[in-house]
């Protein structure tokens, strides 16, 4: 398997040990490789999530999911991807990465075609205020879903990110948002471009003047921060490549200049790669980043 650097990773390139598995809980199993792709109007999509070498190595299930789905038909429809990550060393990650997934997506296509029109009509303050609500929903109904299982520390968290993408060939503008860890970048004119927004809400606006007020005894234990909301929006050209990726390849393709150079060559081709040739892209190994790999690429004509 590809690797970039001076030297391979130490891990093993191909998956060793399968997760333990529990009879009463089958459903938890994931796989550990995940592949799909399509191609609506002028922009062609890629999407893989595969289970990090230290997972692998230590039997451990894939705590990346990946959700893609098409709501409406024609060109009335709307496109959305999902990436989200569950809290490290919590046997419950997985699950809560994939319930972020399953939520956001049915809170998404019930308002499918709302959400399209504002896209269409450049309504940004309508679409972000609409998509951080829906999104606080989601990840509510997920820490509430936490506590009644009484799950621990970090059960109830996960990173979420998503695209939305109109199938419309006139409409150019893609939508990204969500909250926590990953990446945002776009590969155009052969240069690789830093999208990533600022968060936006109280967390973004804290100022800490390092003053501790003791707790009120009279107040119950405050809630712990939730992460703030990002958001953004951009018009695509021909020729671009849009790139979100959760924590595992996003963190690498900011420190390894050598990474981001083998991506940009592997993909100046006008024509996108097939669904394994995109694989193979997304699992080039860089020595001392082990974690699951997630990424959604998108090609424009």
């Amino acid at each position: 398997m590809a690797y970039v650097g001076e030297e391979p990773p130490g891990y093993e390139p191909e998956p060793t040990s399968l997760p333990m598995a529990d009879p009463g809980t089958l459903e938890d199993l994931v796989p550990d490789t995940v592949l799909d792709g399509a191609r609506h109007g002028g922009l062609t999509l890629r999407a893989a999530s595969v289970r990090g070498d230290s997972a692998r190595y230590r039997g451990e299930v894939r705590r990346d999911a990946l959700l893609t789905a098409r709501f409406g038909v024609g060109d009335r429809a709307l496109v959305l991807v999902a990436v989200a990550t569950g809290a490290r060393a919590t046997p419950e990650g997985q699950r809560a990465a994939a319930a972020a997934c399953r939520w956001i997506g049915q809170a998404v296509g019930r308002s499918a075609a709302r959400l399209a029109e504002d896209i269409r009509e450049g309504r940004r303050a309508d679409l972000r205020a609409g998509l951080q609500r829906l999104t606080d929903r989601s990840l509510g109904r997920l820490r509430a879903a936490a506590a009644d299982e009484d799950h621990g520390p970090g059960g109830e968290r996960a990173s979420l990110r998503c695209l939305l993408l109109p199938a419309d060939p006139e409409c150019r503008t893609r939508v990204f948002f969500g909250v926590g860890e990953g990446g945002l970048h776009r590969l155009r004119d052969g240069d690789w471009q830093d999208l990533e927004p600022r968060p936006v809400g109280p967390a973004a606006a804290t100022l800490d003047l390092g003053i501790r007020t003791p707790p009120s005894p009279y107040e119950p234990a405050p809630a712990p921060p939730r992460e703030p909301f990002r958001f953004r929006t951009c018009v695509a050209r021909p020729g671009d490549r849009l790139l979100m990726s959760a924590a595992g390849l996003a963190e690498p393709l900011g420190d390894e200049p050598a990474l981001r150079a083998h991506l940009a060559r592997r993909w100046a081709a006008p024509e996108p790669p097939g669904l394994a040739d995109f694989l193979a892209d997304v699992q080039v190994r860089v020595k001392g980043y082990a974690d699951d790999r997630t990424a959604v690429a998108v090609w424009e004509a």
